[in-house]
């Protein structure tokens, strides 16, 4: 299961740009990445690599020519998933002691319309919760 913390709030521009880098799966400069959404400028952008540069959500992964000039390329540190799940912890620590877990597994669950599916969501977590008791036994 993935395990990474956000040190900050995502805005929905980190998360905006997090999603092109995904979508791409390949290294894009700033300029490349503003111009996959018409929503951004250049200098957002460029704030914004910044950021999730500094929060190790993205690294340079090479320096490229753009144009005639030397720029550097970027790719997502983390995977959706881990972001999403990150993201989704980072939520619930403001209201654990207001919900309880199992009501937020239950209602993710409900989400659910396909019955065979959430059937299989319950098994997998059946599992997972096995696995975390026979973890929590070990002395």
């Amino acid at each position: 299961m993935p395990n990474f913390t956000l040190k900050f709030k995502p805005t929905q521009r980190d998360t905006d740009i997090l999603t092109i880098l995904w979508d791409a799966k390949i290294p894009m400069t700033a300029s490349k990445i503003a111009a996959a959404s018409p929503d951004l400028t250049i200098n957002t952008t460029q704030a914004v690599l910044r950021k999730l540069l500094k929060n190790d959500l993205i690294h340079v992964a090479d320096i490229v020519y753009s144009g005639t000039v030397l720029s550097r390329s970027y790719l997502p540190s983390i995977s959706a998933e881990e972001y999403a799940i990150a993201q989704l912890t980072l939520d619930y620590q403001k209201f654990e002691n207001k919900v309880s877990k199992s009501s937020v597994f239950a209602a993710f669950l409900e989400l659910e319309s396909d019955s065979e599916k959430r059937s299989q969501e319950i098994e997998s977590l059946e599992k997972m919760l096995e696995d975390y008791k026979k973890d929590n036994k070990k002395p």
